[in-house]
């Protein structure tokens, strides 16, 4: 009998019987789990996020008793769970960018008619000089995502890498400063 053959079906052996703790079978993981993750989505953030959620299904399926394969599994299980999910957010992604878009162009046809400060050969100087006060008065978050929005001709996108946020908080402090300015605007009008 060949002694190395034999010594090596032990080790392997051992290494059946010897599982790994949940942190520690993290620990060896997750670089190559969250470089895979990084390749298969669009932003670090969402990489995490993605990373995170196939995590959360391996643990929920091996604490329901449902995971077939034991840990050995685990691996193949996470990368194809980040695969979906890179999909799944991918076109998640996709469809708030495109409501976002439609609402974005909705609202400046509105604001267009609606509110001339937005056009400064329609905006008379006073009505100007109010709105870039009350621009003053938001909280920052809020006047960055609009001036870099509406005078930088961003996208929410291009809005959220610059500011290192995702796209879902640009969208929302957009809307909310500028629903602020217009409650602002509305107040002005109804003193005159």
């Amino acid at each position: 009998m060949n002694t190395s053959a034999y010594t090596r079906e032990e080790e392997f052996r051992e290494e059946d019987n010897h599982l790994l703790s949940w942190d520690e079978w993290l620990r060896q993981h997750v670089a190559q789990l969250l470089l895979f993750a990084r390749q298969q989505s669009r932003s670090p953030e969402d990489a995490e996020d993605i990373l995170q959620d196939a995590l959360i299904r391996l643990a929920r399926k091996e604490a329901a008793g449902e995971f077939v394969g034991g840990q050995e599994a685990w691996l193949s299980y996470v990368f194809a769970s980040i695969r979906r999910l890179a999909v799944d957010y991918g076109r998640k992604s996709d469809r708030r960018q495109k409501r976002e878009d439609e609402a974005c162009a909705a609202e400046q046809d509105e604001d267009v008619y609606a509110d001339p400060w937005f056009s400064s050969a329609a905006a008379d100087e006073e009505l100007k000089q109010f709105m870039e006060m009350q621009l003053k008065k938001l909280p920052s978050k809020f006047s960055e995502v609009i001036v870099l929005k509406i005078w930088g001709e961003q996208t929410f996108q291009q809005i959220a890498e610059t500011l290192e946020i995702s796209q879902n908080t640009v969208a929302s402090r957009y809307r909310y400063g500028i629903d602020l300015l217009r409650k602002a605007l509305r107040n002005k009008k109804e003193q005159l």
